[in-house]
C-alpha cells in the first residue's frame, strides 16, 4: 500500500520539476538506507521506516527529502506536532524547495487546530504558477475547509471545546483487532460492538457496564454470529432487538439489513427485513428510534441526492416496516451521508457527511426536531469533535453526557479501538427520563396492541405517537421538565386519558405505568382528565378539544353506543348552585359533541353537583379532582 504523503511528495516534485535534495547528493550508504526506508513505506510498514530515516539523517542532516519523508510518516501516524516540526526544518532550510510541500504541511497544521496558519500555508501552495488541475483542486478543497473552520470558530465562540480527551475503553473492550460500531441499550447497561475477525469476517461482542466499568467483552450468544460478513449494528431501547447490516447469501444486494431477537438461548438466527427496507444495492448503518417506530439507515440505491443517502422506514401497526423513503435534500448531500444515530430523547439526530461544509473528510452533524416534529437543518458539530480525518459512527449514553466512537489513535491496541469522550454542551441531546409499562385489558389483564398519543401539556400539541408492541408493552423516552397526557383510542374500549406528571422526575429515571383499558359495557365510565372549567364557568377552554375530539373518534368508531355526560363540582358553595353549574358544564360537553357530528339522540347530560366525591374535599388538590366531567355508557 502506498501512503498518501509519499504520493503527494513524489507527484508534486515530478510536476514542478523542482530542484531535489535526492539521495544522489549523499553517499552510497545513505542512499541505500533511504531506499530501504522508501521500500518500507511502499510496503505499508510505516513505523519500521522511522529508525531507518533517523539513521539517514544522523549521517546527512542536510538530506531534506529524508526530513520530508519523516514528516510524512508522523503525519500518517497522526502525530501532527512532530510532522509540523520536521516540515518546518525543511521550510527553514529552503523555502523555495518547500513550496509544493505546503499542502501536506497545511493539513498537519489543521490537524493541530491551527487553521489560520494552515490557510496561510495553503495560500503559498496555491500561488505556485505551474500547478496542474488535480493539485489545484486539492489545494482549493483544503483552503475551503480551513476557511470553514475559521468562520465556524468566529460564529460559534462558545462551541470551542477546551479539553477534548477521548479515553480508550481499555483491554476489557479493545483488542489487537479492530473494534467499531458501538451501540448502547437505553439503560446504559450493555455495550455492543463489532470486532474484526480473521480475514474479512466480523463478529458482534458485548460488554456489561456497571458503575462506568466495562466487563471483559464476550462474543454475543446465539446464532447471530454464524454468518461472517456483517457490521453496522443498532440495538432497540429495551435490548430485545438487534438490527444490523450483513452480506449474506439470502440478501437482495451487496449489504442488507437484518434483525435478530433476544431469546433465552441467545440471539436468534437473523431474518432479512425484506424488500420494503432493502434493495439490490448497498443498505447499511441502521439506527432504530427509541420507540421502535422508525428505522433510519444509509443506502446508495438510485434516486438519491449523492453517493450514499439517509433513508427511513416507519413501522406499521401490523409490525411490518413500511417502504423506505429518502430523508430529503436538506439532510442528504451530493456526497456520502451515513452512520445515523438517534438519541434516546427521540429529538436529537447525528450522522456523518462528506458532502456538507466541514473540516475535511467526513464530519459529524447534528439535527434536532422543531416544534412541528420535523427535523431542522443539520449543523456541523465543530472542532475538535470534527477534525481533518474521517469521523465515523457515534453512540451516546441516555444522559447525553458521554459519547462512544471508534478511532485509530496513538494509544490504540490495534487498528480501530473504542473510545469515550465527554459530550460538549452544544451537541448534547435533551435530558431524558423513561416511561415503561403495558396497555392491558382491565378485565382480562391481557396486553392490547395499539397506539398511545402523548400530548405535551405545556403546548397542548401532540409530542409523540407510541406504537405498542404485540404484547401491549411500551418503553418510551421523554424530555425532562414537562408533563404529558397519555391518550389511547382502541376499538372496543372506552377512551383512555391520563395525566402523567413527569416534571418532578429526574433524568435517567424510569417511571412505571400500566394503562388499563375498559371494555365497552353498559354503565362503564370514563373521566376526562384535561377538562378543567374555570371557577363558576361552564365555558369550554381551547385545550379541552384534545380530549373531546378523541371522544368523537370513539363514538364514530362505535356508532351504536349512547352516552350520558355527567358533571360534578366540589362541595364548596350552595348545593343548588352546584347542581345548576355542573348541569351547564355537562351540557357544554354534549353540545360540543353534537356540533361536531354526533347525533344528539345518542347524547344525554346530567349535573350531579358535589355528589359521589372521588377525593378529599378538605384539600385543594382533592377539590380539583372532584370538579370533574364523566362520560357513562347508557346503551350499546
Amino acid at each position: 500500500m502506498k501512503y498518501c504523503f509519499v504520493f503527494i511528495a513524489c507527484l508534486l516534485l515530478q510536476q514542478l520539476n523542482a530542484q531535489t535534495y535526492s539521495p544522489a547528493n549523499s553517499s552510497r550508504a545513505v542512499q541505500e538506507q533511504y531506499n530501504k526506508a522508501m521500500q518500507y513505506l511502499n510496503d505499508g510498514y510505516v513505523k519500521e521506516a522511522i529508525p531507518v530515516l533517523h539513521k539517514v539523517l544522523e549521517q546527512d542532516s542536510a538530506f531534506l527529502d529524508a526530513w520530508l519523508s519523516l514528516a510524512g510518516v508522523y503525519a500518517e501516524l497522526k502525530n501532527y506536532a512532530l510532522a509540523i516540526q520536521y516540515y518546518e526544518k525543511v521550510k527553514n532550510a529552503d523555502s523555495i524547495y518547500f513550496l509544493p510541500y505546503n499542502l501536506p504541511y497545511s493539513i498537519n497544521l489543521a490537524g493541530k487546530g491551527r487553521f489560520q496558519d494552515a490557510e496561510k500555508a495553503i495560500e503559498q501552495f496555491l500561488a505556485i504558477s505551474n500547478l496542474n488541475e488535480r493539485s489545484q483542486k486539492s489545494g482549493l478543497y483544503r483552503q475551503q475547509c480551513y476557511q470553514f473552520a475559521i468562520q465556524y470558530a468566529r460564529e460559534h465562540p462558545l462551541h470551542n471545546v477546551a479539553a477534548f480527551a477521548p479515553k480508550n475503553l481499555g483491554d476489557s473492550v479493545n483488542s489487537a483487532q479492530s473494534e467499531y460500531y458501538p451501540t448502547l441499550t437505553i439503560d446504559d447497561s450493555l455495550l455492543l460492538f463489532t470486532r474484526r475477525g480473521e480475514g474479512a469476517s466480523e463478529n458482534f461482542y458485548q460488554s456489561i457496564i456497571h458503575h462506568q466499568h466495562f466487563s471483559k467483552a464476550e462474543l454475543v450468544k446465539g446464532d447471530i454470529n454464524l454468518q461472517p460478513y456483517k457490521g453496522a449494528i443498532t440495538v432497540s431501547a429495551d435490548g430485545d432487538w438487534l438490527i444490523f447490516a450483513g452480506n449474506f447469501k439470502n440478501g437482495f444486494g451487496n449489504f442488507d439489513l437484518y434483525i435478530s431477537y433476544r431469546t433465552p438461548q441467545g440471539w436468534s438466527e437473523p431474518g432479512n427485513l425484506g424488500h420494503n427496507v432493502n434493495s439490490e444495492y448497498w443498505d447499511s448503518s441502521p439506527a432504530l428510534s427509541p420507540d421502535n417506530h422508525i428505522l433510519y439507515f444509509s443506502s446508495n440505491r438510485p434516486g438519491g441526492y449523492g453517493g450514499r443517502d439517509l433513508y427511513q422506514c416507519i413501522r406499521q401497526p401490523n409490525g411490518q416496516w413500511g417502504a423506505a423513503t429518502n430523508m430529503g435534500p436538506v439532510i442528504n448531500s451530493a456526497g456520502d451521508d451515513a452512520y445515523p444515530y438517534i438519541h434516546a430523547d427521540n429529538q436529537t439526530f447525528y450522522y456523518t457527511s462528506d458532502g456538507l461544509p466541514g473540516y475535511g473528510g467526513t464530519d459529524l452533524f447534528i439535527m434536532r426536531k422543531d416544534s412541528t416534529g420535523h427535523w431542522g437543518k443539520p449543523e456541523n458539530a465543530g472542532y475538535p469533535i470534527n477534525t481533518i480525518e474521517n469521523e465515523g459512527s457515534i453512540s451516546i449514553n441516555s444522559l447525553g453526557t458521554t459519547g462512544y466512537f471508534a478511532s485509530d489513535r496513538s494509544d490504540s491496541r490495534g487498528g480501530l479501538d473504542l473510545y469515550s469522550f465527554v459530550i460538549p454542551p452544544h451537541i448534547q441531546p435533551l435530558k431524558t427520563l423513561f416511561v415503561k409499562g403495558a396497555v392491558l385489558d382491565a378485565v382480562t389483564q391481557k396486553g392490547i396492541p395499539c397506539a398511545i398519543e402523548l400530548i405535551d401539556n405545556h403546548t397542548g400539541k401532540p409530542a409523540m405517537l407510541i406504537k405498542v408492541d404485540e404484547l401491549g408493552k411500551f418503553f418510551v423516552p421523554l424530555p425532562v421538565g414537562r408533563n404529558y397526557t397519555f391518550m389511547v383510542n382502541r376499538k372496543g374500549y372506552l377512551p383512555y386519558s391520563e395525566l402523567f406528571y413527569m416534571q418532578q422526575h429526574f433524568a435517567d429515571s424510569t417511571y412505571q405505568k400500566n394503562i388499563l383499558l375498559q371494555p365497552i359495557a353498559k354503565n362503564a365510565g370514563f373521566t376526562f382528565k384535561n377538562i378543567q372549567f374555570n371557577i363558576n364557568s361552564a365555558e369550554l377552554l381551547p385545550q379541552d378539544a384534545i380530549e373531546l375530539n378523541r371522544v368523537i373518534e370513539f363514538l364514530n368508531d362505535n356508532p351504536t353506543v349512547t352516552i350520558e355526560v355527567q358533571g360534578y363540582t366540589d362541595n364548596t358553595g350552595n348545593e343548588t348552585d352546584n347542581i345548576i353549574l355542573s348541569t351547564q358544564r355537562a351540557k357544554a360537553v354534549a353540545n360540543y359533541l353534537a356540533i361536531h357530528g354526533i347525533d344528539y339522540k345518542r347524547l344525554s347530560y346530567k349535573g350531579l353537583g358535589s355528589a359521589n366525591p372521588i377525593a378529599d374535599n378538605t384539600t385543594e388538590a382533592g377539590r380539583i379532582k372532584n370538579r370533574r366531567t364523566v362520560l357513562v355508557i347508557t346503551g350499546m
